[in-house]
């Protein structure tokens, strides 16, 4: 039997964040969420195979090159699912994570064993970005599978008019998928925090979606652009500098910037209200 030394000491970090992802990738909801992700591309490349194919220029951007090369599906899917399925995903899974324990009573347990309540909250976010990581490559790897095997692959034309092969098609799509991963950990982080206001997951949930949703409608009025720059929606759909010749480096870099702003002060909020939260009375 363990000493008391031994129970009292802190498990590693990376057992912390195997548990945690073991906990997420096994609740249904996740998993539907996961599945319907999925189905997006598949949709997509059923409709260009066996319905008109689109011409250039027609319909969702890179949609008219799916016929060329099949890995421009998990493209096309990619820029479909970020206005509203990415996020919703993102939200559900955010908004649960310190809010659903809550909810169900075992928060309390949680904090009562050694790991300590930043720690803890360190794990969250960690998972919820592993999630949003394996959201993007649901929808690329989906669309990817599915447009080999209905369009095959070639040389196909990128946006600034240069040629790439396939291989290079391939690894545009994983920088695709890297790139929105990336974008959506602000939205990660801000779930976060209003996830440890609330003992209501739904509500924390529905909350974070509608944030994402409003802060692009406020993308769209001009008459705020010196708003912009600041919200973190902002560089979300320069995803589409991964297939310039060369990549458009610099949205990468800035985007990273912006949402680590929001990282960084989402995060802060979130430990300073988790870290004085009273839940085991």
């Amino acid at each position: 039997m363990p000493d008391t030394a031994a129970r009292g000491r802190p498990a590693p970090f990376s057992s912390l964040l195997a548990s945690e992802l073991q906990i997420m990738f096994r609740r249904w909801r996740h998993l539907a969420i996961l599945g319907v992700l999925a189905a997006v591309p598949l949709l997509i490349a059923l409709a260009v195979r066996f319905f008109e194919a689109p011409g250039a220029g027609e319909g969702p951007p890179f949609l008219d090159r799916v016929t060329q090369n099949g890995l421009f599906v998990g493209i096309t899917a990619l820029v479909i699912c970020v206005p509203l399925f990415l996020p919703l995903a993102v939200g559900v899974v955010a908004g649960d994570t310190v809010a659903g324990e809550a909810g169900q009573g075992t928060l309390r347990y949680l904090l009562l064993s050694p790991a300590g309540r930043s720690r803890l909250l360190v794990v969250k976010l960690a998972g919820v970005v592993v999630f949003c990581a394996a959201a993007t490559l649901t929808v690329v790897g989906v669309g990817a599978l599915v447009g080999l095997a209905l369009f095959g692959a070639q040389d196909v034309a990128v946006l600034s008019g240069g040629v790439i092969t396939p291989w290079e098609s391939f690894g545009r799509a994983l920088l695709a998928a890297g790139y929105v991963t990336v974008s959506l950990v602000g939205l990660a982080s801000v779930g976060l925090f209003i996830s440890t206001l609330t003992d209501v997951p739904v509500g924390a949930m529905a909350a974070t979606v509608t944030l994402a949703v409003v802060a692009q409608v406020l993308g769209q009025i001009p008459q705020i652009d010196w708003l912009h720059p600041w919200l973190l929606t902002y560089r979300w759909f320069d995803v589409a500098d991964v297939l310039r010749d060369p990549v458009a480096w610099q949205s990468f870099r800035l985007n990273a910037v912006l949402q680590a702003g929001y990282v960084v002060v989402f995060s802060a909020l979130a430990w300073a209200r988790f870290t004085t939260k009273d839940v085991l009375s």
